[in-house]
């Protein structure tokens, strides 16, 4: 091919496609932003440059090893790579993924949480609460629904948040 023997080609898109794949997984930030490519879940570079470097290893050791025919080589090699592309897409990329969600969090999403009293909050005023979540920990200014005494270390519920403060319940868990 190209005036050169087969195992000559397969080495030289391995070398090539290899080294792309390296420079694009410490450059894909920049990368992306500089080009903004829409992105495609199946259609995207990791996983060109992952097919071409699995299909021109295999195709270079087949035919390096084996006696079988160039072209049930290269079938062989496109369908080897395009089943490691599809378990790399299915098992590393999409969990990947799924795993760059922000960790932030409005403060919708806090009402209705259980939380822990550290500060106590007094009759009509302002105590202190310690919401625990998988991200972290989080503590808030807290006032009582029923502006009654909360002690440290009660388990309240968040009822409502409003500018930062939250309004809390004693949580009693036998109650609904």
């Amino acid at each position: 091919m190209f005036g050169y023997p087969i195992e000559t080609v397969y080495l030289f898109v391995l070398i090539v496609s290899g080294s792309l794949t390296f420079v694009y997984i410490l450059l894909s930030d920049i990368l992306d932003g500089i080009f903004d490519v829409p992105d495609h879940p199946l259609f995207s570079p990791q996983l060109i440059l992952s097919f071409f470097t699995v299909f021109s290893a295999a195709g270079y050791l087949f035919e390096k090893y084996t006696d079988m025919p160039s072209t049930v080589i290269g079938l062989v090699s496109a369908g080897i790579a395009f089943i490691v592309v599809l378990l790399l897409h299915f098992f590393v990329f999409i969990p990947l993924r799924s795993a760059e969600a922000s960790l932030n969090y409005s403060e919708a999403d806090l009402e209705g949480s259980l939380a822990k009293v550290i500060v106590a909050v007094p009759t009509d005023g302002f105590g202190e609460i310690l919401i625990e979540r998988t991200s972290g920990a989080i503590s808030k200014p807290a006032k009582s629904l029923k502006n009654d005494e909360i002690a440290i270390g009660t388990e309240v519920v968040i009822i409502k948040m409003e500018n930062g403060v939250a309004t809390v319940a004693k949580h009693d868990p036998y109650h609904i």
